[in-house]
């Protein structure tokens, strides 16, 4: 009877398309193969047969890398680009810090008590009672009210 080994994780599984290759692979052979051949001819010209082959490897080298290597489940690519991330783009030093949900809390809490405090000052305040010529919504109204609440004295309209 014949056995046939079942990966345990079927997603690490790959479909292959052509010549056991997945398309990724197939896709950077290619792109490799559109660089490195005619370089080759073009430099077999100039330079030594070996020469120019040694260069053709060493212009497909990386697109062949790009389909083949993979680490962890990630592509050449993304390895990289965290790479450079963490080398270049984001900060050094990371301290770690929480958002304390307490303190958040204890802040909202101490802002409506001083919202509380304001109100009741302003509601044992009097306020002007507006002279006939005087609109309450008037920028002198306001002055008073506001002299009223800081403390100053105030001057009818």
């Amino acid at each position: 009877m014949a056995y046939v080994l079942v990966p345990k994780d079927l997603n690490a599984v790959k479909t292959k398309v052509l010549f056991n290759l997945t398309k990724r692979q197939l896709i950077c052979f290619g792109c490799g193969a559109l660089i490195g051949v005619p370089l080759f001819f073009i430099l077999k010209t100039r330079i030594a047969v070996s020469g120019a082959a040694i260069c053709m490897m060493l212009v497909m080298m990386p697109a062949f890398l790009l389909g083949v290597y993979e680490k962890n489940g990630q592509p050449l690519e993304k390895i990289l680009r965290n790479i450079v991330q963490t080398a270049f783009l984001r900060p050094k030093l990371r301290p770690y810090s929480t958002d304390n949900f307490y303190t958040v809390l204890q802040r909202q809490d101490d802002l409506d008590k001083e919202v509380g405090r304001i109100i009741k000052k302003t509601d044992s305040l009097s306020l002007p009672n507006p002279s006939p010529g005087c609109v309450p919504h008037s920028v002198k109204y306001r002055r008073e009210v506001k002299n009223i609440v800081s403390g100053e004295k105030t001057h009818k309209c």
